[in-house]
């Protein structure tokens, strides 16, 4: 089985959808997420520099359209319909949810952009952040994280846990890491997947509330704790509660693993799950779509197994 996953926040760079807003369609349909998300998303995905892309309002959104703008190009050639499952990382999930059909793109990307706010707004509210911690035991890293008093918020596998809290806490453990570890601070403005990210917890849900959904037309893998969800309002819902709950992106590699998966896909901005992959699965062929020209290696890829 060939599976699709979606980035979360991070994986954009300045300029990154050029290239994809010479496909046919896809300026028009950039435009209509564009106007549910209440974010110019063609003018942050060519022009934008890094700084005003990483503003968490406009990364999560951007991310997103990203995303579908991938899966269009893969639907266009019906290769989507080939693979036979999804998964998306922290945000990435919207795009998952969009991919699988529980969700219509409209509504993913204006989600997200409620999302992205309301994260920016609570995270405005303290002076937290995230940093990487690589490598290390992971019981006496978590340990090492209660003593000050952060959070693990990405349990990504592969030796890397992203962790989160109050920026002072963050400097004293990167002062004192853990042995064997590294720890790397992150260009994030905030304490994400953890109880700092409450506020926006209540926005999403909210917003959500009138959503229309859908059952799943592929098989579906929750941040929560791996597992395949078959039920579009119970995604739904995971989606919202995801905001202040931990990532557990290893154990989603973990399904994928027991799921005889054979072939990993990355959407654009891609790069960082296949990374992942190659260290926790691995032998298992992955294909990073970063630009229009990778489509190609995705289709050979799906129509190859």
């Amino acid at each position: 089985m060939i599976i699709v996953v979606a980035p979360g926040q991070g994986s954009q760079t300045p300029g990154f959808l050029a290239p994809w807003l010479e496909l046919p369609g896809a300026t028009e349909l950039l435009g209509s997420l564009s106007e549910a998300a209440g974010v110019d998303l063609s003018t942050h995905g060519t022009v934008s520099d890094a700084d005003t892309i990483r503003d968490t309002a406009i990364a999560q959104p951007l991310i997103v359209a990203a995303g579908i703008l991938t899966l269009d190009a893969l639907a266009e050639s019906d290769h989507l319909a080939k693979t036979g499952g999804i998964a998306g990382h922290s945000v990435g999930e919207f795009t998952a949810a969009a991919g699988a059909g529980v969700l219509e793109a409209s509504d993913a990307v204006r989600l997200v952009g409620i999302r992205g706010r309301a994260m920016a707004e609570a995270a405005a509210l303290e002076a937290t952040g995230m940093s990487a911690v690589i490598g290390g035991d992971e019981t006496e890293v978590l340990a090492a994280l209660e003593a000050h008093g952060l959070f693990p918020a990405n349990y990504n596998g592969g030796g890397q846990l992203v962790v989160a809290g109050p920026i002072a806490s963050l400097a004293a453990l990167s002062e004192n890491a853990p042995a064997g570890s590294r720890v790397i601070p992150l260009q994030v403005a905030g304490a994400f997947h953890t109880s700092y990210m409450g506020s926006a917890v209540e926005t999403l849900r909210s917003a959500a509330a009138d959503v229309n959904t859908n059952a799943p037309t592929k098989t579906l893998w929750t941040n929560r704790d791996g597992s395949v969800v078959t039920d579009g309002q119970v995604f739904r819902d995971l989606l919202v509660g995801q905001v202040s709950s931990p990532v557990r992106w290893d154990k989603c590699m973990q399904s994928f693993e027991a799921a005889g998966v054979t072939g990993i896909i990355e959407l654009a901005p891609a790069g960082a799950l296949v990374g992942l992959a190659k260290r926790a699965l691995k032998g298992v062929p992955t294909v990073a779509i970063k630009t229009p020209d990778d489509l190609s290696a995705a289709r050979e890829l799906i129509d190859s197994l």
